[in-house]
């Protein structure tokens, strides 16, 4: 029997077993052996590598972050690629009009966001129909997905429900945080799975430490410690234990809004992370350097912070602000650092800062601090005192003595080959 088959075997198994106290183990049983088939066919799928991108999928990672497109056909994704960025993307009235990745660079508030017009995905993308393993592999890679729908036909097709069931199906969880729970193995000390919670497990059932050790025996984990800080469910503690999962803000556009009445957009903008709009008629989509409402959704929906420097003594740096990302490394005075030179972070001593986070004016800051969206950011060195009391001094100072002993023995040979020649 195929993985396939055994996926719809354990589906239909699910389906006709009615939820109640007495089944809870056998359905947290099914729901880990389902996601451990899913996680092998999407391997098999991408050719047993990390999700391999096809041919005309991959693209770079460039920008201060990275928004996937993701819809169904003719949908608008290519024109709301070009509004939003000077990248022209075909775009025509049948489907399928673009077949490979395309992307196109958004400015906006100094930032560079990559935006990545991916091709229309049908259902059973998850299981490859219709190079649906290429855009979910490139999704998986993205910052954020803007998933784009059609107002027109969304109240009859439900395509928001199957893109949501297609991305969950290989393990993308949208607009969803990492449960607070750890999992640490033990080599030593005896078998057995030891559970212990901070707060009543109400989803687990009577005897939440006899679901989680038949869900871990599913992994082949008989020796571990888990510990639950929050209310989880058993599709959470499955996530946890299979560590592949990919979490993702998502931002939803109801595009063609001009095709509906007014009592189906005001419906289709009180749903849950959604923005409705018009690329055609220019409604909250506004052009590629002009501010709109869809601009200032993805911006917040990146966390994305402009952060000003400034010399002791000169004036901010109010033209290139540095941008930090909430989702790769942060917006601590630490991520700052890390992001303008390593050697800024080596030498750092304290931090003077201007703005919402600060208390006054400037606050005196270590690297833990967390800055809010354009403040101002002045990072004082060490001095050569405090660096010379440095345990690794010695081991710094030599390696400077090293590479200016290279350079000049390089220099010395260039001008002996220069007197030669």
């Amino acid at each position: 029997m195929g993985v396939m088959e055994k996926i719809k075997e354990i589906e239909a198994e699910m389906a006709r077993t009615q939820k109640n106290k007495a089944t809870n183990y056998h359905l947290g049983t099914l729901k880990a052996k389902l996601a451990k088939l899913r996680s092998e066919l999407f391997l098999e799928q991408s050719g047993g590598g990390g999700g391999g991108s096809g041919e005309g999928f991959s693209v770079a990672r460039n920008g201060d972050a990275r928004v996937a497109l993701i819809g169904f056909p003719s949908v608008g994704k290519s024109s709301l690629l070009s509004g939003l960025t000077t990248t022209e993307s075909e775009a025509a009235g049948y489907e399928f009009t673009t077949l490979t990745c395309i992307p196109g660079v958004l400015n906006y508030k100094g930032s560079k966001i990559q935006v990545l017009d991916l091709p229309g995905i049908i259902e059973g993308a998850a299981h490859g129909a219709g190079r649906g393993k290429e855009v979910i592999a490139v999704a998986r890679s993205a910052d954020a997905i803007l998933i784009v729908l059609d107002a027109g036909k969304e109240g009859l097709q439900k395509h928001r429900e199957i893109l949501e069931r297609e991305l969950e199906t290989v393990g993308i969880r949208l607009n969803e945080k990492p449960p607070d729970v750890t999992v640490s193995k033990r080599k030593t000390g005896g078998g057995g799975v030891r559970f212990a919670s901070t707060v009543p497990q109400p989803h687990l059932g009577p005897e939440p430490e006899k679901v989680v050790t038949q869900i871990l025996r599913e992994y082949k984990i008989t020796a571990c410690d888990v510990l639950a800080r929050e209310e989880i469910t058993v599709d959470q503690l499955v996530d946890v234990v299979s560590g592949n999962r990919e979490y993702k803000p998502c931002l939803y556009l109801y595009n063609k809004i001009d095709t509906v009445t007014i009592e189906e957009i005001d419906q289709l903008a009180r749903m849950p992370h959604s923005i409705v709009g018009s690329v055609a008629e220019g409604f909250n989509i506004a052009g590629p350097m002009e501010d709109d409402l869809l601009k200032q959704k993805i911006w917040e929906y990146l966390g994305l912070t402009r952060i000003y420097t400034k010399r002791k003594g000169s004036p901010p740096d109010l033209v290139e602000p540095v941008i930090l990302s909430q989702i790769r490394k942060g917006t601590s005075v630490k991520s700052l650092c890390d992001n303008i030179s390593s050697e800024m972070l080596r030498d750092f001593n304290y931090a003077l800062v201007w703005g919402k986070s600060a208390k006054h004016a400037p606050q005196r800051c270590g690297l833990t601090h967390n800055l809010d969206d354009e403040d101002v950011v002045q990072i004082v060195p060490r001095t050569v005192k405090q660096q010379q009391n440095d345990r690794n001094y010695t081991n710094l100072a030599q390696s400077f003595a090293d590479k200016h002993a290279k350079k000049r023995l390089e220099a010395k040979k260039q001008k002996q080959a220069r007197l030669r020649g």
